[in-house]
């Protein structure tokens, strides 16, 4: 598994505005659009492409395409939902799959409640959305589901991450499959609630608001 933590004064900034607790929700959204944004510039550094040679106004060349099959973007519900647009921006002609998942507070087991993607994924690059990666088993979950249906490699984009979640899913993924981890920062440890630390709270209810 590889992690890459965004070092950039841009990324920072918005990062700041994002853990202010008086940031209004509308203001949250666009930032976290905004930051998917510089994250996925990072993330797909290595998508697969193939050469396609060109005519310019001037002369032939060669140039590179996206390859088949094409990256398929994965946001966990529903928080993931939020970093969509960001992501997708950049890989416009990427496909879309859905996954629900959600933790329970008593047990941290992760259960699925709703699977939108393709039986085979045989070959396909997957870029998973999911803000926080604080104790790692949604991560550990989604990357599982992915790969078990045939995925080439799995790279995952989050806001933040915990030094526990990071070593959950290291230790889940080791060398057997191919697993990238692109976040904006590493922060310094869980709560007693599995809530990152300084971390910017629940970041569903901060973009959508609380749902009873």
């Amino acid at each position: 598994m590889r992690l890459h933590i965004a070092d950039h004064p841009l990324i920072a900034h918005k990062l700041t505005v994002l853990r202010d607790r008086t940031t209004p929700s509308a203001t949250f959204r666009q930032l976290v659009d905004e930051l998917v944004t510089l994250l996925a510039y990072e993330a797909t550094r290595h998508v697969s492409v193939t050469d396609k040679r060109i005519d310019t106004p001037v002369a032939q060349t060669v140039g590179v395409q996206l390859s088949e099959p094409r990256p398929l973007v994965v946001p966990v519900l529903r928080a993931g939902l939020g970093m969509l647009e960001g992501m997708t921006r950049l890989l416009p002609t990427a496909e879309v799959g859905f996954l629900g998942m959600r933790r329970d507070d008593d047990t941290l087991e992760i259960e699925t409640y709703a699977n939108r993607l393709p039986d085979d994924l045989s070959g396909r690059q997957c870029f998973v959305l999911d803000p926080m990666l604080a104790t790692g088993h949604t991560m550990v979950a989604a990357t599982d589901y992915l790969f078990e249906r045939g995925a080439k490699d799995v790279t995952c984009v989050c806001l933040l991450a915990a030094p526990e979640g990071v070593a959950t899913l290291e230790g889940a993924v080791g060398d057997r499959a191919d697993v990238t981890v692109v976040v904006a920062a590493v922060d310094e440890r869980l709560n007693e609630k599995s809530y990152i630390v300084p971390g910017l709270g629940d970041a569903g209810d901060r973009l959508y608001g609380i749902v009873d």
